[in-house]
């Protein structure tokens, strides 16, 4: 960890609290289909019905934590959204003989949790403008190794009580809470340009339609971004059935997802070197990520067998590491006092992929298996390269911080 040695205390400190963060979310999530399933005694249906309802959440979450960044202000949306998030979780073990409360509940969740997304990242961008990239590269490796260890953990607590699991995901949500509230009410006092403030007219100088006219600083970008995720559905609602129909063991698809992981820590070196010689812009670097992608799908629609899909998972991991910060590098570089705005509002677009994707993937997989599965995230990703492309061509003049009136 000699890398962050060049970093100040409260980076550290800041990734620390991030990756606990991520560690207690990732306690749940894996068990949320079972628990729903085997404790609560419904169907796979309203299993998919939940998480649904916890998509949809977190797609308003995004919208509205990125316009509601200077109207509420900074540490009142951030500190409120996770103490309501950990609220949320710590009572969803009192629902389970009322499955419309857990249901709002777990809306409730994915709302709360995705207010927070858009303020966090542009607080990152607006506090370390000098080396945003790389912390927002540096945050997702911390919080995919939380990830990491919240899913190991999640079995063994499952083990003992899934509703331990729901309560430890709300106390490091309200410990994160509480990280913050010190952190800010302690920068707050200091001089600089941070838009932590709360102003009573609105979130930047322009109004909500001139931002939403720009389109080409978001929309083909968001577009890129829905379209990734739309096809990464293929690992749960393709892959995923197809090792099952083959009869291979359940080790054999949760060790694709270990290979993941290691991959983001591990294989940092290559897409530094990718960085500096072939895609040094982040436009460039959501082109080359969609570029991975479509070849990852593209080796699974080829040839269907375990050493394939192995391949895939490692191009479409790589595609996954450039993708993941090039998006909040760009909007804070290229939109100014807006970013929060479109942070949030790129962001509910990818989210929407994620939304439908599992319902398209299953319908097809019913219909035809994994053949036509890949097909569709082959089409999928390639229309991805397109936006991400039409994105790059249409940016490729835009000045850091420079923020027109609009088009």
């Amino acid at each position: 960890m000699r890398w962050l040695q060049n970093y100040p205390k409260e980076v550290k400190v800041f990734l620390l609290a991030s990756l606990v963060n991520a560690a207690g979310s990732a306690l749940m999530w894996p068990l949320i289909t079972m628990y729903i399933f085997k404790e609560l005694g419904r169907s796979m249906t309203d299993a998919g019905l939940v998480i649904l309802v916890q998509s949809l959440g977190g797609i308003a979450g995004q919208v509205f934590g990125g316009a509601l960044y200077y109207r509420v202000g900074v540490k009142q949306l951030i500190v409120g959204s996770l103490v309501l998030n950990a609220a949320a979780l710590v009572l969803l073990p009192f629902t389970s003989q009322n499955f419309t409360l857990f249901m709002f509940l777990m809306l409730m969740v994915g709302f709360c949790n995705a207010l927070s997304m858009p303020a966090i990242q542009a607080f990152v961008g607006f506090r370390f403008a000098d080396r945003r990239g790389e912390l927002f590269n540096i945050i997702y490796v911390a919080n995919n190794i939380g990830v990491a260890l919240g899913t190991s953990l999640s079995g063994v607590l499952a083990q003992i009580s899934y509703n331990l699991s729901f309560v430890m995901n709300g106390l490091t949500s309200l410990v994160f809470a509480g990280f913050f509230y010190a952190y800010l009410s302690k920068i707050q006092k200091a001089p600089g340009g941070l838009h932590l403030e709360k102003r009573s007219t609105s979130h930047t100088d322009q109004g909500t339609g001139d931002l939403i006219r720009r389109y080409s600083v978001y929309f083909f970008m968001g577009m890129g971004s829905l379209f990734i995720w739309l096809g990464n559905s293929i690992w749960n609602n393709g892959v995923a059935p197809f090792t099952i129909s083959k009869g291979m063991p359940e080790w054999n698809y949760s060790i694709l997802w270990t290979l993941n992981g290691i991959l983001i820590f591990a294989g940092q070196p290559f897409i530094s070197w990718l960085k500096k010689t072939l895609a040094g812009t982040p436009q460039a670097q959501m082109t080359a990520s969609a570029v991975f992608y479509m070849l990852g799908y593209a080796s699974i629609l080829s040839l269907q067998t375990y050493p394939v899909l192995v391949l895939a998972m490692v191009l479409t991991t790589f595609g996954e590491m450039l993708i993941s910060p090039a998006i909040p590098a760009f909007i804070s570089d290229h939109t100014g006092k807006a970013a929060p705005f479109y942070l949030g509002l790129v962001g509910g677009m990818g989210v929407a992929g994620r939304v439908i994707g599992p319902y398209a993937m299953g319908v097809l997989y019913d219909e035809g298996g994994l053949g036509p599965v890949a097909w569709l995230s082959v089409i999928i990703a390639a229309l991805s390269v397109g936006s991400f492309a039409v994105h790059a061509a249409l940016n490729r003049e835009e000045r850091r911080g420079d923020i027109r009136p609009g088009f």
